[in-house]
């Protein structure tokens, strides 16, 4: 059986850092280098990185010690490639409007439905 790092939700510092091959004050530079980069905070107001931050991360070190890019290049790079998936996202099959659109008036019907049932079990 392999070894696998069990997901979570949040990550803290350290453990992005051993996960990353990064040293924390990196990941704490990097944040203010790039906006997208944004981790959320706890209570304690310590760092908690999402998988998605944890991604973003490995793009960024890609980026910089694979590839080679300048800090602004790798900026770049991410704003258009973010920018792009963006896009994306917004260009949904017409077929699929339909069928989207279908589902969500059985699901209105649905509620409608128990709604009534509940009003009238009330009275």
């Amino acid at each position: 059986m392999q070894n696998r790092p069990i997901k979570k939700l949040y990550y803290s510092i350290s453990e992005v850092s051993e996960l990353a091959g990064l040293k924390q004050h990196v990941l704490r530079y990097w944040e203010t280098e790039f906006p997208e980069l944004k981790p959320s905070k706890n209570r304690a107001g310590n760092r908690i990185y999402r998988p998605k931050d944890l991604e973003l991360i490995q793009t960024i070190k890609k980026l910089l010690y694979e590839e080679r890019y300048t800090i602004q290049g790798a900026r770049e790079k991410i704003k258009s490639g973010q920018s792009h998936k963006d896009r994306e996202s917004i260009s949904i099959d017409p077929e699929r409007v339909s069928d989207i659109r279908k589902i969500i008036e059985e699901l209105r019907d649905d509620l409608a439905e128990i709604k009534n049932l509940l009003d009238s079990d009330g009275a």
